[in-house]
């Protein structure tokens, strides 16, 4: 695997997850040097970071659909 500052972002969330489970996995495996396993555990932490800021962005797009200006909930009419 190459290091994290190399590696591309991936393109959406699931992508992050499985990629994020493959390091997990192969962590667990205690096969990988001790180098390449810093390497996997910096990958994991920007896949992390990258999947934290996805599900704030969904949060925050959710919150905006269901609640209105003033910060009441929104009504069902709008929600449709």
């Amino acid at each position: 695997m190459t290091k994290p500052e190399t590696s591309p972002l991936p393109e959406n969330f699931e992508q992050a997850m499985g990629e994020l489970e493959t390091i997990v996995r192969q962590l667990e495996s205690g096969q990988d040097s001790l180098e390449n396993s810093i390497s996997l555990y910096e990958r994991g932490i920007q896949l992390k970071k990258y999947c934290e800021n996805q599900l704030e962005d969904a949060q925050m797009k959710i919150e905006k659909l269901t609640f209105d200006a003033l910060g009441a909930p929104a009504k069902s009419e709008t929600l449709k």
